[in-house]
């Protein structure tokens, strides 16, 4: 797969490139056009929300820094900021059910000894079985989680797709003008 081409600003910084003014002109202009030149807003879920506020005052820094900090990724990078913020909590409550299992199984153990005949065999079937509820709860917590990872993979690759995509799109090249009067000429 080919490098993508240099944007103007770093093909600037470089002040080096066989292309000429007129190249670079117009691949300024063309990187120009793809910009909004309205920064990033945060949409209120995201603010009231800790864990994605954090993660877009975070991506919004990075993509300040390297220019990209348009308004055109908004709806993405909020959405992102949303997911990674369930992605966490769906990772909070997975730990605490683990500890829970982990307590209530310290407990059983403790009082399971005090038992005798059919009543601790009743309450070690009883355990086993919520014992087994609780791990089925643990497993669709975890398949929730990989979901959102999932999903939070996607749009990072899409993201950075959509950046390359709209370097991509800036012509390279300065289109030829043609003279319509040789064309006729030539009998093209």
């Amino acid at each position: 797969m080919p490098t993508p081409p240099k944007p103007f600003s770093v093909l600037k910084t470089e002040k080096k490139s066989h292309r000429t003014k007129k190249e670079l002109a117009l691949r300024e202009k063309g990187e120009a056009a793809l910009a909004t030149g309205v920064a990033i807003k945060e949409r209120p879920e995201v603010k009231n929300n800790p864990v994605a506020h954090k993660e877009f005052l975070r991506i919004n820094k990075l993509l300040k820094n390297i220019e990209k900090n348009d308004s055109i990724y908004e709806p993405v990078i909020n959405r992102y900021c949303i997911i990674q913020a369930e992605c966490a909590d769906f990772e909070k409550k997975r730990e605490e059910l683990y500890n829970l299992i982990e307590t209530l199984k310290e407990t059983f153990y403790s009082v399971i000894d005090e038992l005798e005949g059919k009543e601790k065999s009743k309450e070690l079937k009883s355990f086993s079985n919520n014992m087994a509820c609780l791990a089925g709860s643990m497993i669709e917590l975890d398949k929730q989680v990989q979901s959102k990872r999932r999903m939070l993979l996607d749009i990072e690759k899409e993201n950075v797709m959509t950046i390359a995509s709209a370097l991509r799109s800036i012509p390279k090249k300065e289109e030829k003008s043609t003279n319509k009067l040789l064309e006729a000429l030539n009998g093209s």
